[in-house]
């Protein structure tokens, strides 16, 4: 097992838009008959979801969905979960000044954050944070167990390909 680091900023309402952030169903909507608006709206919809959910660095919904993506959306990758947690605790520093809830910016909070995560990695599981920033942005960062993922032990490694 190893694990790869994922890494996002920006705006709330992007976050929130929850199609781009769900992989498409594997069986498109049928197709629209001739004067149905409705049913091209949807079309349309679910051919840019598709287009979009593979290749925007938007968090997916479930941590391990980060496994479909490209693996230029990978920040790092390490063996250890020891790793991936200073990583995470580099991420937490760099950002916390910019944290929306002063409580949240915490160092106490912060290393137990990591070593929590740290726990999480060494069971094989994944681990998801999300920060609000002051203003209308949010940082989002993700730890994925990979080779297998005990979510999603079906889907490949998106380096090296394999399950």
């Amino acid at each position: 097992m190893h694990i790869h680091g994922y890494s996002w900023v920006g705006e709330k309402r992007t976050f929130d838009d929850e199609a781009l952030r769900r992989p498409p169903h594997p069986d498109p909507p049928p197709v629209p008959r001739k004067g149905d608006a409705a049913a091209h709206r949807l079309a349309e919809r679910f051919r840019e979801v598709a287009a979009e959910f593979a290749v925007t660095g938007i968090p997916p919904l479930q941590t391990a969905h980060w496994l479909i993506k490209p693996a230029s959306m990978i920040r790092g990758t390490w063996e250890e979960p020891k790793e991936a947690g200073e990583w995470l605790g580099l991420q937490l520093a760099e950002f916390a000044p910019r944290f929306a809830s002063g409580g949240e910016r915490k160092v106490t909070r912060l290393l137990f954050l990591v070593g929590a995560a740290v726990e999480r990695l060494t069971w094989g599981m994944d681990v998801s944070l999300g920060h609000y920033l002051k203003g209308t942005v949010f940082h989002s960062v993700a730890l994925v167990t990979c080779s297998p993922n005990l979510s999603a032990p079906d889907l490949p490694c998106p380096v090296s390909g394999s399950a």
